[in-house]
């Protein structure tokens, strides 16, 4: 049995580790034969005749995709850990508040990973945010509801450390000389910054955290700017349908419901979706809006943001990508370079990059302070974010690796030493 669980529950993905000799292994469940360490921070809930099912990760989104009419998706509820404004919410009749929601997600995920985590440990070490989302968000509600959830578990000892921080430990653990580190984690929702010193004392590595910051922009917003400029022309976005007298335009709501693959669930079940039906005789561009009623009516959003998703991956690796989704049509074919993909990301990275500049300054320190810069998230492999960050500090500082584990190894590492503690946030 392990001694410590280290937790990445993140806003879009959730890994979970626990230490491996001086290393850290990520926990891993099977779905179909293929292993999963990065799970979706998804729950799907259904009625059956037991009362209400439920499941979580990858498995959630399977059983949404199969029958999304008949049952309630959640994704992405991170958000509403620091808000005082949710009290919690209706699920079948039943009112689950969040920390409901987190146990409810960790014991199914928990359920999953028995073969690679037989037994749950004493200590927990749980990542949280720099800022947590959300409006007048408090830290200290969110603490509370985590750890009644943890405790609902069975953790004994739970621990809470900023998530850059885990991070720059994992890339820090080997250093052998002082160094002043910046570690920026690109999360779905998120950009969080952490600055930290390093130092070995006796042996042993000591930290000393000199700033933190970050903003709410990261891979999601990404992804909907592909789906922003390739896809909704294609749906009708920026027509008109014939009013009783002129012509008047399609709501920009209806289109914004793509920023969020399940947000189209929703949609499908909504007045405004048969409103939108309604309206279709009078489209000016019929076709196009037919086509945005047939995908949202299949379910095709998860399996378009598959396609967006890859699409975006391969820009990361070639000058242009092709896009092809059969349900856009057959003859639907969307070439998109990495220059078209960095000038729709532009005012993003702007934002990010003013967001970096506060958290050094709220440091007191420069770009020649910095000794190494560590990318961590699966946005930190767009060219253009690193080319931000290889501008400022030089490329001989950037470093990376294990982007998509490397909180959750840095949980657990910590959470295996016996001055743990002190790393506490």
């Amino acid at each position: 049995m392990s001694s410590v669980l280290g937790l990445d529950f993140g806003t879009t993905n959730t890994v979970m580790a626990v230490p491996d000799g001086s290393r850290a292994r990520a926990i891993s469940l099977d779905l179909g034969g293929e292993r999963l360490e990065t799970l979706r921070s998804a729950l799907c809930f259904w009625r059956d005749a037991n009362g209400i099912g439920v499941e979580a990760g990858p498995f959630a989104i399977e059983k949404f995709i199969d029958d999304p009419e008949e049952v309630r998706f959640i994704q992405s509820f991170k958000t509403f850990a620091a808000s005082p404004h949710f009290p919690g919410t209706y699920i079948f009749g039943k009112r689950y508040t969040f920390e409901a929601l987190l146990e409810t997600f960790l014991a199914r995920t928990f359920d999953h990973a028995k073969a690679d985590l037989p037994e749950l440990p004493r200590r927990v070490v749980v990542g949280r945010p720099v800022a947590f989302a959300g409006a007048d968000p408090d830290p200290g509600l969110a603490t509370q509801r985590y750890e009644k959830a943890l405790r609902a578990l069975g953790f004994e000892e739970i621990v809470y450390v900023h998530e850059p921080v885990a991070a720059a430990f994992f890339f820090a653990r080997d250093l052998i000389r002082p160094a002043t580190i910046l570690v920026a984690d690109f999360g779905g929702g998120t950009t969080d910054f952490s600055i930290m010193r390093f130092e070995r004392e006796n042996g042993a590595l000591r930290a000393f955290a000199l700033g933190h910051g970050g903003v709410g922009i990261a891979g999601d917003q990404f992804d909907y700017r592909i789906v922003n400029h390739a896809v909704l022309p294609r749906l009708g976005k920026g027509t008109r349908f014939r009013g009783l007298f002129k012509d008047e335009d399609f709501p920009d709501s209806w289109f914004n419901s793509f920023s969020r693959w399940n947000s189209l669930s929703i949609l499908k079940a909504s007045p405004e979706f048969r409103e939108m039906k309604k309206l279709l005789p009078r489209a000016r561009a019929r076709e196009e809006i037919a086509r945005f009623i047939s995908l949202v009516d299949e379910d095709q959003g998860y399996p378009l943001y598959r396609a967006i998703s890859d699409v975006k991956m391969q820009l990361s690796r070639a000058e242009s990508a092709t896009l092809r989704f059969a349900p856009l049509g057959d003859d639907f074919e969307a070439q998109i370079s990495r220059a078209d993909f960095e000038s729709w990301i532009a005012d993003d990275l702007e934002r990010i990059e003013r967001a970096l500049q506060a958290t050094l300054d709220k440091s007191g320190l420069g770009e020649s302070s910095i000794d190494q810069v560590f990318l961590t998230g699966g946005s930190s492999f767009v060219p253009a974010v690193r080319a931000l960050f290889a501008g400022r500090f030089g490329e001989s500082k950037i470093n990376s690796g294990d982007e998509l584990v490397s909180i959750a190894n840095g949980l657990a590492l910590i959470g295996a030493r016996e001055d743990y503690a002190q790393w506490a946030a």
